[in-house]
């Protein structure tokens, strides 16, 4: 199964193989089943991706999610505030998620082989379980350049690399939280040509929120680069979408976007409508592919996605569901 969902090629290909893995589990996973059975929806009802049941992410934080009879290899947990309550996702064959973020990566920018990775994630590493620390420092040993790594703290050496790299015109990926780019750029201005800025999102409550466009026009002038790059992913996902500009995400074959009405979260929207945003990803084959996020956005008829805001929870519909 892992190999034919890595190797989709048409849209048929990907409604079968939702369809299959639909299937699975609902007859595998006791949480997913408890869900749709509630919904009465069985999978020889379904006959479209549209008509799966998409699982509230928040079962993510109450519930085992395991569609898997398997060890469980590695817990990935979200990031919370002191005393909330995080999303735990049991991953009991890591093999699934490192191949969906090589190739992931491969089918959006090439080998990751050809780039110096440069990661500025300090929260992330502050703490355990956490799955972009897991796929950058994964990233830093393939790419095999001897400047990879991890820059903590230490912003002056961290400028100095990324002028001498972009001079040397090297491939370079500076992967990093939002906002310690703004620290960065804070300290030092860039004009940098061959270096690919991706922020990860996450403000965590140090720094007013921007806008999309606020944030990305200030990274933009600070870094002297044309496009801010974007990664769309989460600790319930094995898969990312990835934005190389304009806010204006892509996901790879096996992982797809529909948008939901924020009044009635079984009506799939249609129209570039803005919604809230489920998530197809079949690399999740061991736990749930099938997800309702707290996300709200548009999806356009290429499957492209842009994300606008998050759900306020006063606003989220249909969630009496959960208590189950």
């Amino acid at each position: 199964m892992q190999n034919e969902i890595f190797n989709i090629k048409t849209e048929e290909d990907f409604k079968d193989l939702s369809l299959r893995v639909f299937k699975h589990q609902f007859e595998n996973n006791v949480s997913y089943r408890s869900f749709c059975d509630l919904l009465y929806i069985h999978p020889s009802d379904v006959k479209s991706i549209e008509e799966i049941p998409f699982l509230p992410i928040q079962f993510f934080k109450s519930h085992e999610i395991l569609s898997s009879k398997e060890r469980v290899q590695e817990i990935f947990t979200s990031s919370g505030t002191t005393g909330s309550v995080t999303s735990k996702h049991l991953v009991t064959d890591l093999s699934w998620y490192e191949m969906s973020y090589q190739k992931g990566f491969a089918h959006f920018y090439g080998n990751i082989e050809e780039y110096t990775v440069l990661a500025l994630l300090p929260n992330y590493l502050e703490r355990e379980g956490s799955s972009l620390i897991y796929m950058a420092n994964d990233f830093i040993k393939r790419s095999k350049k001897p400047d990879s790594g991890f820059y903590l703290n230490d912003l002056a050496e961290l400028s100095k690399k990324l002028r001498e790299l972009d001079k040397k015109g090297e491939k370079v990926l500076l992967i990093g939280v939002t906002f310690a780019l703004l620290d960065l750029i804070e300290t030092e201005q860039f004009a940098l040509k061959n270096t690919i800025v991706m922020e990860t999102g996450g403000m965590k409550g140090r720094r007013k929120e921007l806008t999309r466009f606020e944030l990305h026009q200030i990274l933009q002038k600070g870094f002297g680069v044309s496009e801010i790059h974007s990664e769309y992913g989460m600790t319930e996902l094995l898969s990312q979408g990835y934005s190389q500009g304009n806010g204006i995400f892509n996901c790879p074959p096996w992982m797809k976007i529909l948008s939901r009405d924020t009044e009635d979260p079984f009506t799939v929207l249609k129209d570039y409508k803005t919604g809230g945003l489920n998530v197809i990803d079949l690399a999740n084959y061991n736990s749930c592919s099938f997800i309702a996020t707290q996300d709200l956005g548009k999806v356009n008829e290429n499957g492209a996605f842009e994300v606008l805001g998050r759900f306020d929870h006063s606003d989220i519909r249909g969630c009496n569901l959960m208590v189950i």
